[in-house]
């Protein structure tokens, strides 16, 4: 089963630490609503034969739009899907509504599926979670990021920590029992006893996951002008290492599984949907700057609304893509399995890439960053911290 994964670019406002393809305009919500509905249509109408045809052929503006073209062999039913952004509930509930009808016309959703969708606290009204609970959504993500109000406003988040419990409260009410959190740590100033507080605030919430990240000062982004003129100091890394180990002690404590870098849940709550990420699961992305995945090709459509939408009018997909060699598929393997609890089962490898991790590995094996059992290859706790480096060392340059 492919994931279908739609994204809502659409902010009131922008936070300043965000990097990712994001737009204030909000009156071009329904614009690009339509748009995402004509992209599913577009997508489904495509065949591998037509890939592999435009992808050969020696028409340079066709090659370069691969644009015209659909995924190759992918499912029409899916198991999970993701709405992400921006801020999916800006959208009203009948622009979801019109997305639900089409995602059910061109891929059908799965009886199982766990379908998630971005939230802000602040927009979690009764009035809005009670709609929402009418639509397949059953898992809703929240950027609470912390507790603290003072830093929820250096952010510039719109919500309080006040908003959180109550959205919550009013998610449980209507039904909604797979709930997610993401929470930063590493601001500037904030001591580990402060980010302890934080942590034990998301306990309280008996919420099924939570993600966890370190504050990240993206270039081009006011948090990073705010580094570069030196009004603001990173964590040192001293500190940000005894706040991951202060994250993974308490949870798992709580009964929360540690299964991926970032990622916590209780059992049975895993994010299915990042899962198939990680186990290199094919994939369909939907709207501006959305990715997709065949296991052949990554694909990636444009981020730039009005050329998007300018774009789907004319009934092309304004996409680019990458072809993958064995090569490629091997050091996306490293990057997205070996974060997770199981890590890599070594037998999936070819011979070539598997003499290859083992001989790269062996020098962190002894020093205890990485652990070989059962033919499966994982990081284990003390490498954690340092997993970038150890992954970029395995993968072939």
């Amino acid at each position: 089963m492919a994931g279908l994964y739609i994204h809502i670019p659409f902010c009131k406002s922008r936070c300043i630490y965000c990097g990712f393809y994001s737009t204030t305009r909000l009156e071009q919500r329904q614009k690009y609503v339509d748009a995402l509905c004509k992209e599913m249509i577009l997508r489904r109408g495509y065949r591998s034969e037509e890939v592999k045809e435009l992808r050969s052929s020696d028409n340079t503006e066709a090659t370069n739009n691969l644009s015209t073209c659909q995924l190759a062999n992918l499912p029409t039913k899916t198991n999970t899907i993701y709405l992400g952004g921006g801020t999916p509930s800006q959208l009203s509930i009948a622009q979801l509504e019109q997305l639900f009808i089409y995602i059910n016309k061109v891929y059908s959703i799965g009886d199982d599926a766990e379908v998630t969708m971005e939230c802000n606290p602040d927009d979690i009204t009764d009035d809005y979670v009670q709609a929402i609970s009418r639509l397949p959504i059953n898992r809703v993500s929240m950027g609470v990021q912390t507790f603290d109000d003072n830093r929820l406003r250096f952010l510039h988040r719109r919500h309080s920590s006040e908003n959180v419990y109550k959205a919550v409260e009013r998610l449980r009410q209507a039904g909604i029992n797979n709930i997610s959190i993401d929470l930063m740590y590493g601001f500037p100033n904030q001591t580990v006893d402060e980010w302890r507080l934080d942590i034990e605030k998301a306990i309280s919430l008996n919420v099924e996951h939570i993600s966890a990240y370190s504050l990240m000062f993206e270039e081009g982004t006011p948090l990073f002008k705010m580094l570069e003129s030196k009004k603001i100091e990173e964590a040192d890394e001293e500190q940000s290492l005894e706040m991951f180990n202060s994250l993974i002690d308490t949870l798992t404590a709580a009964g929360y599984e540690h299964y991926e870098i970032s990622n916590f849940a209780k059992p049975g709550f895993r994010s299915r949907h990042n899962s198939s990420y990680w186990q290199g699961i094919p994939y369909i992305g939907i709207g501006a700057a959305a990715h997709s995945y065949d296991i052949k090709t990554r694909q990636w459509n444009v981020s730039d609304i009005d050329e998007y939408i300018k774009s789907i009018d004319k009934g092309i997909i304004p996409m680019e893509y990458e072809s993958i060699d064995d090569d490629t598929r091997y050091n996306d393997t490293i990057t997205t399995a070996l974060r997770t609890a199981e890590g890599i089962d070594m037998t999936s490898l070819s011979t070539k890439h598997r003499t290859h991790c083992h001989a790269s590995a062996k020098t962190y094996i002894a020093q205890g960053l990485l652990e070989l059992k059962n033919n499966r290859l994982r990081i284990t706790r003390k490498g954690i911290f340092v997993s970038d480096m150890i992954m970029s060392d395995l993968m072939l340059v």
